[in-house]
């Protein structure tokens, strides 16, 4: 209710600054304990992990895991934070973040803003959380394509000791070259290094940490077959799916609909989840799936597990709807 009064007064602000106030708003509700939704107990058990539910918040939000108790108030199942970089790096030029109201819709061209990995994990040991973390991980803009593994490593075995599971980002379109890492032999090297790595790293500490990857929605079918048989080969934990979208159907005609980014919200439903089916029916259970990209209700939510997600996540659709989005989707859904 109290986001919905304040919704019209955030929407005449620019969208990052309203982003940046909104967040300061969830600090100071929840430093003085007026912030706490009450939400169903349903858990599930996914990549080794029992999820308090199935619902949880997309990496995006939160970049820096600098409010991550406050997001926790709302209800979510799990939490992701990111996508991190192992450099600190400004972004992409302002402005970078357009509202599309007339179609829940939000188009970013963000370009991985964040105060590095380091910064991160100061964040997350500060924070009082202790359910279910997840961090994103990327690379810097200014690393070449070529070397990108050596960014993805630095991250992983920074974070390693302080995630539930680790995001491979590879399917952001706001980094250059970036989504060439899902095919062919980029895909290949980048999971064979990332899972040995996994691996030697679960031994030195004793403790695995499940490795997930998250894809575009703009995948052709021999895509998603070939990513698909990758991840079965090198046994990764996850996969979510999906990203942003590069496509602007839905919202062509209205005012920043032709913006450069991803485009996000609730155009993007009906492609992401086309994708997360597809993806379901080549892996047919071997690997667990995230279903995230234009839920804003929670028969959407419903409709992701019914397309074969064992997890959902939501960001952009609440904007939109609000906080309330959480525990409706987490009553809709079955487990």
């Amino acid at each position: 209710m109290l986001y919905s009064l304040a919704r019209p007064l955030l929407f005449t602000l620019a969208p990052e600054r309203a982003h940046e106030l909104t967040l300061s708003m969830l600090d100071k509700a929840h430093k003085f304990g007026l912030m706490h939704q009450k939400v169903a107990h349903k858990p599930v058990t996914c990549m080794g992990i029992e999820f308090p539910n199935p619902v949880g918040l997309a990496a995006g939000l939160d970049k820096n895991g600098a409010h991550i108790d406050a997001l926790a108030a709302l209800g979510f199942g799990f939490i992701e934070i990111g996508t991190i970089t192992p450099r600190p790096q400004e972004g992409n030029p302002l402005p970078r973040l357009f509202r599309i109201p007339e179609a829940k819709a939000i188009i970013n061209r963000m370009g991985f803003n964040n105060d590095g990995v380091d910064k991160l994990i100061e964040n997350v040991k500060a924070s009082k959380f202790r359910g279910i973390l997840g961090i994103n991980i990327g690379k810097n803009a200014d690393t070449p394509v070529e070397d990108a593994v050596s960014d993805y490593l630095i991250c992983l075995e920074k974070v390693y000791n302080y995630a539930s599971y680790i995001t491979v980002n590879i399917s952001s379109p706001n980094t250059k070259n970036l989504r060439s890492l899902q095919s062919g032999d980029a895909l290949t090297e980048l999971l064979q290094t990332l899972k040995d790595r996994q691996l030697e790293l679960a031994e030195q500490y004793n403790h695995y940490v499940p490795l997930v990857l998250k894809v575009a929605p703009d995948l052709e079918p021999e895509d998603i077959r070939f990513i698909s048989m990758q991840l079965i080969k090198f046994k990764i934990d996850g996969l979510i799916v999906t990203n942003t979208t590069l496509g602007r159907e839905g919202v062509e005609n209205f005012h920043n609909g032709n913006e450069a980014g991803g485009l996000s919200g609730a155009p993007v439903f009906e492609k992401s989840t086309k994708c997360l089916s597809q993806f379901a029916e080549i892996l047919a259970g071997k690997i667990p799936l995230i279903g995230v990209g234009g839920i804003v209700s929670g028969e959407q939510a419903v409709a992701k597990q019914q397309a074969g997600a064992s997890l959902v996540q939501v960001y952009s659709g609440l904007i939109y709807t609000g906080p309330t989005l959480v525990k409706d989707c987490i009553d809709a859904m079955t487990v």
